[in-house]
């Protein structure tokens, strides 16, 4: 079964209850499918919907057989991870089935408990069910939800789906916490109704006890502790417990027989030093203080995740000493946070109190603002500071007026275990990272283990973040209030102020400012949160750099906390993020992993939108790595692949590896490209590991051909032969230590192709002194070892990322058609064949010919004819550039070298094309090219065109083919032109050679013919019927 469509809850329970149907028995049925219903009765049916409907009744099933058998005295945890093998259904998390008799808190408690462990909770299923059992705790029936009535059980069960657990021993671990939460529960509400009976006992003693304390504050006392039994507070244990002196302190005896609830665990036990207090704490215990307020020290893992708070009636004698302290503990309810501090007892008089020490009229502006602070002040801070503190912080709170000021207001425990802090900040500038650092510098100075923090927004300019601090009672640190004030306000000055202040000192005020009035919104919290504001003045210098020749930038840098062998690198660009995934190839290409990627955006005002993108990567072993080298050859590379002049491929590791720039790897590509044409047997993959394994070799070669084609200019032709040997005998001397055959064949063949490169215009520069976007190489193929026969007399091969092709000439003075190839792989083998059949079929007119053939590389996919033929022709003006590049000129019957061209032939004018397959219509774009170039020929270059003979609509070809077909045919004593002749065919009457060749003789019977779309067959032909029809 897979995933499933429901209109209702109705239906998925119709299909729920039809798949149940399979598993269980008909007699069951209806009971499962009651179960089933209640099961998932508050899951929304988005969410079942998003699951496979066959592990929906997996996990019915196994909850379903949990509650067949259960002792309520006995809860029932399982963890596990669901599969096919074991279970019968699956889930990618960890599934948590849990029963247990119905009690409070239990819900609350198990979700604390995984958060505490880490684990989301994915799916969460919680039911209350109504069952009977037997005796044995065998299930007997289940009853529509909330029937009561004897012999009844309410049963809670719940089902999680969680992060998953890695081995049997987490779910063991996972298992025993729950055990634990549960007993915890359980003892908080066993003892519920004991512990408020305490509460009773207690105002009973306060009605009996003579006491010197104020009638108004008794009766206050009595009125809160009334109003904590009206459900405001929750009970979680109860203990009592007196103070034993020690020589450092004091020690806390408890009654072991008061304690209840949570007590019972947590006062059981103890070590001495658990016990222990220090003086100050022993001493706030003596006071003779009726009623109190603390805070625990564990955090609670019942109900709500919190330190729980205390509750402290101190019995008194006649004296007023302190005889014992009898303790609640315990969460206030979530009513007591959202009602007025002037509703709840004990607190109110409290604020009574500081607004008549104030002195502010309760109805003007001061008045009223303080009444404001007071109610939101947290309740932990109106509950546990005494009046006059909390005066002077009410006061000193409202003496802000709503300044944009940071504002610390601290103060301790008396038991010295927490110190509670209270910040304001402009809520303009308050972020998480200000909050961090108002926590670091907290934890820092008061030396905390622990800190828990709420962060409150209102209606004011101020975000207030209250912070609790967990410290050790032993710590007798002073604090200077007003100096830690001002290190928190020196944390959180402004990120954006100090980048400010930075870009007015780097640019000048003028062009600083203008700067940051152009990017209001600045740098994003993201990157605020990874860089100092000194980097980002780099950064901005970067984007104010781009433009529309410049439209991309990339910057190398070294953190200062650097990692072993990373590197971080910054791209720069404009308008549009650059894709991830056309990013990645490319780095990892130039030996790059990359380790993480993290964009930026930034917004001008005029709304273009600048991207930083920032990568860390890691790089090979062994490598020395120079941070100026890769901004220079690195960015250089990275920039020119992704403006698409470079490919990218394994070759561009050697920038990396061998130092080397991207043009000298393109020419290394190039050779590559062209031993596959030669069919040397290898992929380029290959060839490009081998490089990469011997880049020693692979610079040398690069410095062989440098030699030949650039400092041969410089060089008399004595020093140029003699470097060129010591060079070619390094290379010899190296190979000798590569020990994989093939890889040494492939770098000899490197070496024969270096060597029988007659020209090249990789030094050539475009009319704007550039180096041209592709290479040309003229070779003398006979001195390449193993090349494909026939064996022309000159080649030349053009190479680009746009375009590859070849010009094969067998002669000095040659001509042939130049074809649009689509043979990517070995359009090299193509144009040989072709020449092969010019051989035959042009033997009679010239013995030797030429040919040529292109191959466009990046057509667009999905293209228009239109478009496809303007890329058409853009590679074939790229393919005649590169063959006219390196081809001698005739200016009033001298010579005249190409320009930037070493030769190593002698003088060679002669270059005649023509059309062919795919380029019938191009030979005017030829010429057009060769006046372009100012060659000798004009538009006689290409023949075909405008200005010269068609040569198709002549026939020329199958003129002088069938001459050879007359004279084969007379040897054998037939005359083509009389007698008939069968023939069978490859082509059609729209072809040149056999279109023009079968109207040469009325004699021809066509039996078949075939082209690369049509099948054509006559048993019988009648020539005179057949060549009127052709």
């Amino acid at each position: 079964m897979a995933f499933f469509t429901a209109a209702s809850k109705a239906d998925f329970q119709h299909q729920l209850q039809a798949a149940l149907a399979q598993y269980v028995s008909e007699q069951a049925l209806p009971q499962v499918a009651l179960f089933a219903e209640q099961f998932f009765g508050i899951i929304a049916l988005e969410e079942l919907t998003q699951r496979r409907l066959s592990d929906l009744v997996g996990c019915t099933l196994s909850a379903w057989r949990m509650l067949e058998q259960f002792d309520p005295a006995k809860p029932q945890v399982r963890a596990f991870n669901p599969d096919y093998e074991k279970h019968g259904w699956q889930s990618t998390h960890t599934a948590v089935e849990i029963l247990h008799v119905d009690i409070p808190f239990l819900v609350d408690s198990v979700r604390m408990e995984l958060n505490r462990h880490g684990y989301s909770i994915h799916t969460l299923q919680n039911s209350v069910f109504s069952v009977r059992r037997d005796q044995n705790g065998q299930l007997l029936e289940i009853l529509p939800r909330g029937t009561q009535g004897e012999g009844v059980l309410q049963e809670a069960l719940m089902f999680l789906e969680i992060d998953r657990c890695s081995s049997s021993a987490e779910l063991k671990t996972l298992e025993k916490a729950i055990h634990e939460v549960f007993g915890d529960v359980r003892m908080s509400v066993a003892d519920f109704q004991p512990m408020k009976a305490k509460a009773r006992e207690l105002l009973a003693w306060l009605d009996r006890a003579k006491l010197k304390v104020d009638k108004t504050e008794l009766d206050e006392i009595k009125v809160y502790l009334n109003w904590l039994l009206d459900n405001h507070f929750t009970f979680l244990g109860y203990e009592e417990f007196t103070v034993a002196p020690t020589a450092d302190g004091g020690s806390m005896v408890y009654d072991e027989k008061s304690l209840l609830g949570l007590s019972k665990r947590l006062r059981t036990g103890l070590s001495a030093e658990e016990l222990h207090i220090e003086p100050e704490a022993v001493a706030y215990l003596r006071e003779p203080q009726l009623l109190s307020f603390a805070k625990a020290a564990v955090p609670s893992r019942v109900h709500r995740p919190a330190y729980p708070d205390f509750v402290s009636i101190r019995e008194l004698d006649a004296k007023g000493n302190v005889i014992k302290e009898c303790r609640f503990m315990g969460l206030y309810t979530s009513a007591v946070y959202a009602e007025s501090v002037c509703n709840i007892p004990y607190i109110r008089r409290k604020v009574d109190v500081i607004k008549q020490r104030s002195g502010f009229d309760s109805s003007a502006h001061l008045g009223k603002e303080l009444a404001q602070v007071l109610e939101v002040l947290p309740r932990d801070d109106l509950f546990q500071t005494p009046v006059d503190d909390l005066f002077n912080t009410a006061l000193s709170i409202v003496q802000i007026q709503e300044r944009n000021k940071i504002r610390v207001f601290l103060r301790r425990d008396p038991y010295g275990r927490f110190c509670y802090c209270l910040a304001y900040v402009p809520r303009d500038v308050y972020s998480t990272e200000t909050r961090m650092k108002i926590q670091q510098v907290l934890m820092e100075r008061l030396q905390a283990t622990d800190c828990e923090f709420w962060t409150f927004f209102s209606e004011s300019v101020l975000a207030r973040v209250q912070f609790i601090l967990r410290v050790d009672p032993k710590n007798k640190t002073q604090i200077d209030p007003v100096l830690l004030e001002k290190e928190v306000i020196q944390a959180c000055r402004s990120w954006k102020d100090d980048y400010a202040s930075l870009m007015v000192e780097s640019l000048g005020e003028a062009q600083g400012t203008n700067v940051l009035a152009e990017f209001p919104g600045g740098f994003p919290a993201g990157y605020r949160e990874r860089f100092a504001p000194h980097s980002a003045v780099v950064d901005m210098q970067h984007l104010l750099s781009l433009s529309n020749d410049k439209p991309l930038v990339m910057s190398f840098y070294q953190p200062l906390a650097q990692a072993g062998q990373q590197l971080h690198c910054k791209l720069y660009h404009a308008d549009t993020p650059l894709p991830l995934s056309d990013v990645l190839p490319i780095l990892e290409n130039l030996g790059l992993r990359v380790l993480g990627e993290f964009p930026y955006k930034l917004r001008r005002n005029d709304g273009r939108e600048f991207w930083i993108h920032d990568f860390a990567f890691t790089y090979a072993e062994g490598l020395d790595v120079d941070i100026q080298q890769l901004n220079d050859t690195l960015q250089d590379a990275f920039i020119h692949i992704v403006g698409g002049d470079a490919e990218n491929d394994a070759f561009n590791r050697l920038v990396l590896t061998a130092a080397m720039p991207w043009r000298d790897v393109a020419l290394l590509r190039a050779y590559a490209r062209y031993l596959k044409q030669i069919r040397l047997g290898f992929d380029l993959s290959y060839i490009a590991a081998t490089l990469i394994n011997h880049a020693d070799i692979a610079k040398e070669l690069v410095r062989l051909f440098r030699t030949r084609f650039y400092l041969a200019r410089k060089l008399t032709a004595e020093d140029l032969e003699d470097k060129q040997q010591k060079l070619e005998q390094a290379i010899l001397a190296a190979l000798d230590n590569v020990a994989v055959l093939n890889e040494d064949r492939i770098l000899r063949r490197y070496l024969d192709l270096i060597k029988a490169t007659l020209r090249t215009n990789f030094f050539q520069t475009d009319a704007y002194g550039a180096a041209k976007s592709y290479f040309s190489f003229k070779l003398s193929p006979r001195l390449i070892p193993e090349i494909p026969r026939p064996v022309p007399k000159f080649e030349i091969f053009v190479y680009s990322p746009r375009v590859e092709g070849v010009h094969l000439r067998f002669g000095d003075v040659a001509r042939g058609g130049l074809r649009w190839s689509d043979r990517e792989e070995d359009f090299r083998t193509e144009v040989l064949g072709l020449v092969k059949a010019q051989q035959v079929k042009n033997a009679v007119i010239v013995p030797m010919g030429a040919k040529g053939g292109f191959v466009p590389r990046k057509m667009p996919v999905g293209g228009s004819r239109d478009e496809v033929m303007a890329e058409g022709i853009a590679c074939y003006r790229i393919f005649i550039s590169g063959l006219l590049d390196i081809t001698d000129n005739l200016k009033e019957g001298e010579v005249v070298p190409p320009v930037g061209v070493v030769r190593h032939d002698a003088d060679d004018p002669y270059l005649v094309v023509a059309a062919d397959k795919g380029t019938a219509t191009f030979s005017d774009i030829a010429n057009g090219i060769a006046a372009e170039y100012g060659f000798w020929l004009g538009d006689a270059f290409a023949s075909g065109g405008s200005a010269g003979y068609d040569h198709k609509g002549m026939g020329i070809t199958a003129k002088g083919a069938w001459v050879s077909v007359q004279r084969h045919f007379r040897e054998r004593g037939i005359d083509v032109q009389k007698d008939n002749v069968s023939v069978i065919g490859i082509g059609d009457m729209a072809g040149d050679v056999f279109g023009n060749g079968m109207l040469l003789s009325d004699k021809l019977q066509l039996v078949a013919a075939f082209n690369h779309m049509h099948i054509f067959i006559d048993p019988n032909p009648d020539a005179a019927k057949s060549f009127a029809e052709r």
